[in-house]
């Protein structure tokens, strides 16, 4: 029988030629990703794409949630760059108050590249939708539905983001053709469903019978807006658009409950980004094409099986 010693010996030498060998490197690029929010349904659709497409390429990808804070991210893109990745992928959290984020970048060599949303100082490239598009589409089939007349109500994204800026302002321009329809109120929910739900309720009870539509800048809030509706017995009454055709919102248009959503690429755009931050990564200055749009599509009840899984 083997005495306590020697038992213990092996054991050790066993660690030694099993345990602690040398491992191989990982000589695999390394993506730096910082999301605006990953609770946001769209955001997490982007960053599974990215993450696909990322393993399909065998980059690595390090992928950090913003939580809605630009001072965070800049903080992520600035551990980013200690840690010497070799391209950074922003989700911007503002247009303003990320950008530091894309100049930090920019000053230390590494490829950066906005995606889905854009920042004051330029990146290296961009991938994403023209958001003055996607208000454009909302506001025009709104209008058609209402026939030109009308109150409508506005949902707000976070402000300050280029998202919430660019489909403001096209709301704007495209009312200045419908004289004869009148915003009763706009606000930020912050492209959450249940804030957008409290401020629907909140409506209600200010509007009540004069509301005939509601805009809202994304999904999330679209459906917190419906379901207050509903609860209310006025959705019959009021029509509600929004963008970005997430999986809910398109069965909800499928079912007849919400009237129209802008289709937004999220899996072009994860995509994308990835590739044209490998591009980057190769051949800094060969890569051709530093913007991609990708555009909108309106989802309606007779098309939204062309974009259902």
């Amino acid at each position: 029988m083997l005495n306590k010693k020697l038992l213990s010996g092996l054991f050790v030498l066993g660690l030694i030629q099993f345990g602690c060998g040398p491992s191989t490197p990982d000589d695999r690029k390394v993506i730096g990703v910082s999301m605006l929010s990953l609770q946001s349904e769209f955001v997490v659709n982007v960053k599974d794409a990215m993450e696909d497409a990322a393993e399909e390429q065998g980059v690595r990808l390090i992928v950090n949630d913003a939580q809605r804070e630009a001072v965070r991210q800049v903080q992520q893109i600035e551990s980013f760059i200690s840690q010497g990745v070799d391209a950074i992928i922003l989700n911007p959290c503002e247009m303003e108050a990320s950008s530091p984020a894309v100049r930090k970048a920019r000053e230390a060599g590494i490829p950066i590249i906005n995606v889905n949303s854009e920042t004051s100082v330029s990146p290296d490239g961009f991938v994403g939708s023209r958001d003055e598009e996607s208000a454009e589409i909302a506001l025009e089939h709104i209008a058609e539905l209402l026939g030109g007349k009308g109150n409508i109500l506005v949902m707000h994204g976070y402000m300050g983001q280029a998202a919430q800026l660019k489909r403001a302002a096209a709301t704007k321009t495209v009312l200045t053709k419908y004289p004869e329809i009148s915003i009763l109120a706009e606000q930020t929910a912050e492209w959450d469903r249940a804030k957008a739900m409290s401020l629907m309720e909140n409506w209600i009870q200010s509007y009540g019978n004069q509301i005939d539509a509601v805009f809202a800048q994304n999904d999330e809030m679209g459906m917190g807006a419906l379901q207050a509706l509903e609860q209310a017995k006025l959705k019959d009454k009021v029509i509600v658009v929004s963008i970005d055709a997430i999986g809910d919102a398109l069965q909800a248009v499928k079912n007849g409950r919400l009237d129209a959503t802008v289709y937004q690429d999220a899996k072009a755009q994860g995509e994308q980004a990835i590739q044209m931050a490998l591009g980057f990564i190769q051949d800094k200055n060969g890569v051709k094409e530093k913007t991609t749009f990708i555009p909108f599509q309106l989802v309606t009840k007779e098309n939204v099986g062309d974009f259902l899984n």
